[in-house]
């Protein structure tokens, strides 16, 4: 299977050498689902904005469809999408409006763009809504338009920041059976961060798990719940984050 994201001893340090991430070594697989967790101040937002090119490494590298994220910065946002938990979108446009302003800005021909917006119509899945300003869509809306926006360019590497955070039991559904989709169907990968353990179990097809800038483990859900005799996630995420050993 090959390899969409090589992450190789990755670091990033801050001020009086304080390390936020410490020789991160981790792979991401083409069609896999990758869920990077730990507590606050883990190092997970750090570790996820310097795959996305948005802050440079102190040492190390890592590549996205062979490309370094260092030496190779353009190709590499060229393969990638990136839908920070903070992300928003401009609400006094019409959601159909927004898609093809977004649409136009990665998109070479009109062609392409109708392709990238007709696939995002159909994922986002709100009909006649689109043709509303966005500024009246409910928080669930706003997310499926914007993972819409974010997978309709089909990126070789989706990296999602708290995909679901703060959405209702119905919209998290739909999204987290979105992501599955993408992945089984297109072969798309991500790399997904997110507090939500029951989330993570339900979509990743692999967990790594972090804590003071650290990579302590990473395995599928089940290899992890056996490893740890834990019954779910959450117990292996306390037992692996108050043993602080790495694995």
């Amino acid at each position: 299977m090959n390899e969409i994201l090589r992450v190789e001893e990755l670091s990033k340090s801050y001020k009086k050498g304080k390390k936020a991430v410490d020789s991160l070594s981790f792979s991401v697989h083409e069609g896999e689902i990758f869920a990077l967790i730990g507590p606050n101040g883990a190092g997970k937002t750090t570790t996820i904005r310097m795959i996305a090119t948005l802050i440079t490494p102190t040492s190390g590298d890592a590549f996205v469809d062979g490309h370094s994220i260092i030496r190779e910065a353009d190709k590499v946002r060229s393969a990638i999408t990136y839908l920070p938990d903070e992300a928003g979108a401009y609400k006094t446009m019409k959601g159909i409006d927004y898609l093809y302003f977004m649409a136009g800005l990665f998109c070479k021909t009109s062609e392409e763009t109708e392709r990238c917006v007709s696939r995002a119509v159909k994922m986002c899945g709100l009909g006649d809504r689109l043709e509303e300003r966005i500024n009246g869509y409910s928080r669930g809306m706003i997310r499926k338009l914007l993972l819409s926006r974010a997978v309709m360019t089909r990126p070789k590497l989706a990296i999602l920041d708290e995909a679901t955070s703060g959405l209702d039991v119905i919209n998290a559904l739909d999204i987290r059976k979105t992501i599955k989709q993408l992945s089984k169907e297109e072969g798309m990968s991500f790399l997904l961060s997110s507090h939500n353990m029951l989330e993570i179990e339900y979509v990743s097809d692999r967990v790594g798990i972090m804590n003071r800038g650290n990579l302590m483990v990473t395995g599928s859900v089940e290899e992890l719940k056996s490893r740890y005799s834990a019954a779910n996630l959450e117990e292996v995420f306390e037992r692996v984050v108050n043993s602080d050993e790495i694995r």
